[in-house]
């Protein structure tokens, strides 16, 4: 990926309609409310995202999000992910997901597509998978992650998945806390962590954690600009200016609408490009 030739990096994009396995109808109804909740109704192929990114010169991370054991819904593999990666590096790189409840089956399946399919870094989604962040049943992944020297993200805050179902599908966000990494950043200190989203409604604990832990990053993914707490904002622009990440959350939000929304949200123009590309750059090793 020549980053010269990139207007911007979206560090958080989905996986959301799979070309080798048809949809899994179990579980729809998380679907139907987060389409509710988001106000979207198109899910893409990976070829269609892939075409939509290199129209717009907009490099991106993509990946699936394993949450087999809790939500009982099979995941995008992330072999097909991966081989897209290697078929169209100059726009798109590869995370993967797994479940942690997958034990030692999960740390082999994380070796081998480091190994095998050079994923870049994995994606984990504390509420959807049903883990803390710091229980010991996740850190022989991250043994692996943190020897491959690469970068994982974790989704922090309220979920839109589940959102205005019964009892919020049994989902809980009391697991993406983002203090909860403050245990595992202290604990691998050479692995890059980055806390996805504007984490509401524990914003101050995710700067105050990112603050501290030099390995740690949030992406502002998941939310329109306009909308971010004012203390994002204000650290983006002082003191974490070199750790705060552009992500979409595509297709989710589209990176359109967040850059227009950016552009007017308070952040300082001298930042715009290390925001929108430099910081991920050097979080993704590539600058």
């Amino acid at each position: 990926m020549n980053i010269q030739d990139l207007d911007a990096i979206d560090v958080h994009v989905h996986a959301e309609v799979s070309c080798r396995c048809p949809p899994d109808a179990f579980g729809r109804e998380f679907d139907e409310a987060a389409e509710k909740y988001f106000k979207f109704h198109h899910r893409p192929t990976i070829p269609q995202t892939i075409e939509y990114y290199r129209e717009r010169k907009i490099g991106f991370v993509m990946f699936t999000v394993d949450s087999e054991a809790n939500m009982g819904r099979r995941r995008i593999p992330n072999e097909e992910i991966a081989e897209a990666a290697l078929q169209n590096p100059d726009i798109m790189i590869a995370f993967a997901s797994i479940d942690p409840h997958k034990g030692k089956m999960g740390v082999r399946e994380a070796r081998r597509l480091i190994e095998d399919y050079q994923v870049k870094g994995f994606k984990f989604h504390p509420t959807t998978q049903g883990f803390f962040p710091n229980d010991a049943l996740a850190y022989p992944l991250y043994e692996v992650i943190a020897e491959a020297g690469l970068p994982c993200i974790f989704h922090s805050g309220h979920s839109g998945i589940g959102t205005g179902l019964p009892g919020g599908g049994g989902l809980k966000l009391k697991y993406s806390n983002p203090i909860h990494l403050d245990d595992v950043a202290a604990d691998f200190p050479d692995m890059k962590i980055i806390i996805a989203h504007p984490s509401w409604p524990w914003q101050d604990e995710a700067l105050s954690v990112c603050l501290h832990k030099h390995n740690v990053h949030i992406d502002l993914s998941g939310w329109s600009p306009k909308y971010f707490p004012p203390q994002l904002v204000q650290y983006a622009n002082t003191q974490l200016k070199d750790r705060v990440l552009f992500g979409s959350d595509f297709p989710l939000i589209t990176p359109e609408r967040w850059m227009k929304d950016f552009q007017e949200a308070g952040f300082r123009p001298e930042l715009h490009q290390r925001i929108l590309k430099d910081n991920a750059a050097r979080v993704l090793g590539l600058a």
